[in-house]
């Protein structure tokens, strides 16, 4: 069973909430979800609207496959799959009132989703507290903490720690950086000028916007006059293309190079823009729809045959989306139970699954992925891959979280970095 789809509007939402309502409170207010006994619940929480919903649509039709996938193979443990997709919209409120729902009244096994670290750490206690197995599927900059947590995306010890060099050999020493103005771009933009140190260069400057920001002008005459030789881009969200058309306009794409650690990796801009708004732009993810393995191109041609012209942009956040629900699968296979903490444990056990980006294996240590990460550049609305590195660890986290050590830790370490 596909399961539901599901919205609800805000305004009536916040009419009906009342601020510091207590947990019963906020659950008497969803109805009954009923659950066949024959049915494992599984929640997702995804942006289909609003600012990150180029993010979030291709997220949740790639949870929606994988749930009818697994189904059509005879579901998990004799019983059926059913899907509960909430739009959280983009909206705070949203993220916590979906979490409580998916774990109080759908009673879900698991729930995937949220987008921005923001959103993460609306979800992660919630679901904690309830004891809901949570799975973050979306890149970040690493630092979590929490054994009720999975993170199957990448974070930066594992994508900015190639992608610098790289550009570096490629262009020169000085690098401009323009990053969003929330946890994500903030961290992020410390890695990029710690491996910009390390490999000799320097960082002219770091600017920050807020993920409503469409105005780039002054920003753009500011670069100009810093003349980098690389212009690095930690901008996330639909508001933030407006940068790269603006760029484009003003000629700078000849001018000065440009990476980024967020192109592509969950949206569709590359779709969106013109190539010679984009090509030329150099990203490291954790996965590109053009690497070449047996795993990925099965996963493209069914993904095409299920949704035809409706097929979801194949990203990071969209591969992770489908492992990260095999990971859980998997494990919930090797306990022979849904139960929270049998599978979590079968998770730790270092389980791993060949999904459409390679190898992917689950570190005990940290509850993140250890995986292959590769280095591309866009040409004509295609990914080239130019560098591939196997098995990369988590380096980051790992340096801050050992749940074999501390199963109770539930921080968000902001992870120290040498200047």
């Amino acid at each position: 069973m596909m399961g539901n789809r599901m919205k609800v509007d805000r305004r009536t939402f916040l009419a009906g909430t009342a601020a510091g309502a207590s947990a019963a409170a906020i659950a008497g207010m969803f109805p009954v979800v009923a659950q066949a006994a024959d049915e494992i619940v599984v929640g997702g929480i995804h942006d289909e609207s609003g600012f990150l919903d180029i993010a979030g649509q291709p997220m949740s039709k790639v949870l929606r496959f994988a749930v009818d996938e697994l189904n059509k193979k005879g579901g998990l443990l004799g019983k059926q799959i059913k899907l509960n997709d909430y739009d959280s919209q983009s909206n705070m409120q949203l993220y916590s009132q979906y979490a409580q729902q998916l774990a109080l009244k759908d009673k879900a096994a698991v729930v995937h989703g949220g987008i921005t670290s923001a959103s993460r750490e609306v979800i992660r206690p919630v679901l904690r507290r309830y004891k809901t197995l949570y799975f973050y599927n979306t890149l970040y900059e690493g630092g979590v903490c929490d054994r009720n947590q999975f993170a199957t995306g990448t974070t930066p010890a594992q994508t900015v720690e190639k992608l610098v060099p790289y550009v570096m050999n490629l262009w020169g020493k000085k690098v401009y950086t323009l990053a969003a103005d929330y946890n994500y771009g903030q961290i992020t933009a410390d890695w990029v000028k710690k491996y910009v140190k390390e490999n000799g260069g320097e960082v002219l400057s770091t600017d920050f916007f807020p993920l409503d920001v469409t105005n780039f002008g002054p920003t753009i005459s500011k670069i100009q006059e810093a003349k980098p030789d690389i212009l690095m881009s930690v901008l996330v969200g639909s508001a933030h293309l407006s940068f790269y058309r603006q760029w484009a306009a003003a000629g700078m794409t000849k001018e000065i190079p440009m990476a980024s650690t967020t192109f592509g990796a969950g949206g569709n801009e590359i779709i969106l823009m013109d190539p010679s708004e984009s090509d030329g732009i150099v990203n490291a993810l954790g996965y590109f729809p053009e690497i070449q393995n047996p795993v990925n191109d099965k996963w493209k041609a069914d993904l095409k045959a299920f949704y035809g012209d409706d097929m979801p942009l194949l990203t990071e956040l969209s591969c992770c989306t489908y492992e990260g629900f095999n990971l859980w699968a998997q494990a919930v296979e090797k306990a022979g139970d849904t139960d929270r903490m049998k599978v979590i444990e079968a998770l730790e056990s270092g389980l791993s699954i060949e999904g459409p980006s390679g190898k992917v294996t689950i570190d005990p240590k940290t509850h993140h992925t250890i995986r292959n990460v590769y280095v591309a550049q866009i040409e004509n609305r295609a990914w080239g891959i130019k560098e591939e590195y196997k098995q990369v660890p988590p380096a980051d986290t790992q340096a801050v979280c050992d749940l074999q050590a501390n199963p109770d830790d539930t921080t968000m370490y902001v992870i120290k970095l040498d200047e």
